[in-house]
């Protein structure tokens, strides 16, 4: 192990070297500080480095590499100024409110129509069974006998009726005309046919006492949809 030595001190009538300042002097002629390392230089170094710390946490967060989620803030609705609608606007909600109101105004006119026609055929068929109730028995008594058309189906033509006096029902007058020299009971059968000539429902009616060159017409109607074209046909008629 080597021994430390310390350098040997100078004499009073020592001259340093010439080019070279004294020791523990600078080349102004000052004495250099000492560096000793004291307890308020290391706390200073202890803060600086926490003030780093500090900024490149901040600098992380501002940067997005936060990996916690951010949480959703509602925005204040009474910090918002609002203004009226264009004009454009106010006329297209206007012509929207006008066509939804017309709309409604049009089903229920709709819905009242219906409600009304169905009305009106319930009180016309009413109206021709309370006329007919008296005659009609007897009309289907007599025609349950005849296997053909009757001996009276040149006395007998129909002719149809207007809608509007029906409520949309397919009805007709059947126009008995009695060419005898004495009065007649007469027994009708219509049927109502489809486009194929099918059958689909079928009234008969009658006429009692029709006098001489005479006539009578008595109503035949289909219960049938309305909306379902229907053709009536006299099939059978019998004079009695």
């Amino acid at each position: 192990m080597r021994e430390l030595h310390s350098p040997p001190s100078h004499g009073p009538g020592h001259r340093p070297l010439p080019g070279r300042p004294p020791l523990g002097r600078s080349q102004g002629g000052d004495r250099r500080p000492g560096r000793s390392w004291t307890p308020q230089r290391t706390i200073a170094l202890i803060a600086a480095a926490s003030g780093a710390v500090v900024l490149v946490a901040c600098s992380s967060s501002s940067s997005g590499t936060s990996t916690g989620s951010p949480s959703a803030t509602l925005p204040n609705a009474s910090a918002f100024s609002g203004e009226p609608p264009s004009a454009i606007a106010s006329a297209a909600q206007s012509l929207l409110a006008s066509a939804s109101a017309a709309a409604v105004s049009a089903s229920a006119a709709a819905s009242e129509a219906a409600a009304s026609l169905s009305a009106a055929a319930s009180s016309f068929q009413a109206s021709v069974s309370a006329q007919q109730a008296a005659t009609r028995e007897k009309a289907a008594s007599v025609l349950s006998g005849v296997t053909d058309g009757g001996n009276a189906l040149n006395d007998v033509t129909i002719t149809g009726l207007p809608r509007q006096s029906t409520g949309g029902l397919h009805a007709v007058v059947v126009t008995i005309q009695n060419p005898g020299p004495n009065a007649a009971s007469y027994a009708v059968q219509v049927d109502f046919t489809d486009s194929s000539g099918k059958a689909v429902d079928s009234s008969i009616v009658g006429a009692e006492n029709v006098p001489a060159n005479g006539k009578a017409q008595p109503v035949a109607f289909s219960r049938q949809p309305a909306d379902q074209p229907l053709t009536p046909v006299v099939v059978r008629a019998v004079r009695y």
